[in-house]
């Protein structure tokens, strides 16, 4: 019977990291089609290329949002349904496909983004600080490096690091450690283009640095 409760925390997972929400916003204040700028990406950092600061950070807040509500439903939904060791997999099974979801919407002709918003909410809501300590490394990076692939694989190893350190010392479910794993490679699986163009030395940058280079 759990199989019917991990299957539908998958299909809400993914149904909410589907929501485009940085297309959404582009469109709404801008006229435009996101996909059709920059990288083509619907997360934060295209659609401040797009639209502006302020648009592509609603649009990163919002993409961390939808992480988090991923897991909070399946924990009002199924909370009473799992085990106390199954409930921790159900959850990383909607954090897991919300970044999914949001890389690959079904509203979208399965384009989206990189998945950095939905993994940080996902992650924040088993772990609180996880947000905090990433908005400062992740923003540090993007900062200093100005390259938002590397910043968004900064934080997914941060991710990692972090919940396979409170799985050792803190004796936390073997579940969170594994899904950031599982959520790591799907960021990194997205970004493949980037890589590419980081080794190329072609690689887009935003923030300061991009002033620079103007």
């Amino acid at each position: 019977m759990n199989i019917i409760y991990f299957f539908a925390a998958g299909v809400v997972g993914y149904l909410m990291g589907a929501v485009p929400f940085g297309f959404l916003f582009v469109r709404l204040v801008k006229g435009i089609d996101l996909r059709q700028v920059g990288s083509g990406r619907t997360g934060g950092t295209n659609s401040m290329r797009a639209a502006g600061f302020s648009v592509g950070l609603i649009t990163f807040l919002s993409d961390v949002l939808k992480g988090a509500t991923a897991v909070w439903l399946t924990r009002w939904l199924f909370g009473g349904q799992l085990s106390a060791d199954g409930l921790p997999w159900a959850e990383v099974l909607a954090g897991a496909t919300a970044v999914i979801g949001h890389n690959w919407s079904v509203f979208l002709k399965f384009k989206g983004g990189a998945g950095t918003g939905p993994n940080v909410g996902w992650a924040t809501v088993i772990w609180w600080p996880i947000l905090p300590i990433n908005i400062l490394i992740g923003g540090l990076v993007l900062r200093l490096q100005g390259m938002a692939s590397v910043a968004s694989l900064t934080v997914a190893g941060v991710i990692v690091a972090l919940f396979w350190g409170r799985f050792w010392w803190a004796g936390t479910s073997l579940a969170y450690p594994v899904g950031g794993v599982v959520t790591a490679v799907i960021v990194a699986w997205a970004l493949r283009p980037n890589l590419k163009r980081i080794v190329k030395g072609e690689e887009r940058v935003v923030g300061p640095r991009a002033h620079k280079k103007k």
